[in-house]
This record gives structure tokens, C-alpha cells and sequence, in this order.
């Protein structure tokens, strides 16, 4: 159906551009994602956590624009955070070690 009235046309021009740049916004979300659960995989904390503070920045941004609902990126944050929670309990504390045995030694 051909769009004749030109507020249909203009409507229609602006809907592809949402598309697309939704699209573009959604594949995005999904390659980080996948990043963060590879390094997650790999049991890498810290690469692990750089990509997470990337991936609630994007998911927080896709939520205000419209991209997704709110929720939707509350929930994915939140699952993320309890896999990289989960990752830094089971890791060992290699950087909190040090710092126990020079307060374990005596002053004296």
C-alpha cells in the first residue's frame, strides 16, 4: 500500500529510522553481553568487571531511551551482577591476602 498523505510519509521515514537505530542499540546489548559471559566463563574477574560497568552503562541507556522497558534492563543488570558476584566469591583473594598477614604480624 502506497503511503499518499504526507504526514503518513513522514511518520513512516521516522520509524525506520527507530528501527534501525534500535536494532543497532539491541545487537549491541547482545554482543556485550556475550562478552561479559565469556569472560565470566573464563572465570577472568577483572575482565569480567570492565565489561560489566560497560554493560550497565548500555543497558541504563538503552532503558531511557526507549530501546527497552526498565525493567527489562533492571533484570538483565541484576542477573549479571549475581554471575559476577558469584565469579569474585569464588576466585581466590589474591589482592586481600597481603593485607591479612602485615595486620596478623604483632606490632611488638
Amino acid at each position: 500500500m502506497a503511503l499518499r498523505i504526507k504526514s503518513a510519509k513522514k511518520k513512516h521515514r521516522q520509524s525506520l529510522k527507530r528501527r534501525a537505530r534500535n536494532r543497532f542499540v539491541k545487537s549491541s546489548l547482545k554482543t556485550k553481553t556475550k562478552g561479559f559471559l565469556q569472560a565470566v566463563e573464563a572465570k577472568d574477574f577483572a575482565a569480567a568487571d570492565s565489561v560489566f560497568k560497560g554493560l550497565v552503562s548500555a543497558f541504563d541507556k538503552a532503558a531511557s531511551k526507549g530501546v527497552i522497558h526498565k525493567r527489562n534492563a533492571s533484570r538483565n543488570v541484576a542477573r549479571m551482577s549475581r554471575k559476577l558476584h558469584a565469579l569474585s566469591a569464588s576466585a581466590p583473594p589474591a589482592a586481600s591476602a597481603p593485607a591479612e598477614e602485615s595486620a596478623a604480624t604483632p606490632a611488638d
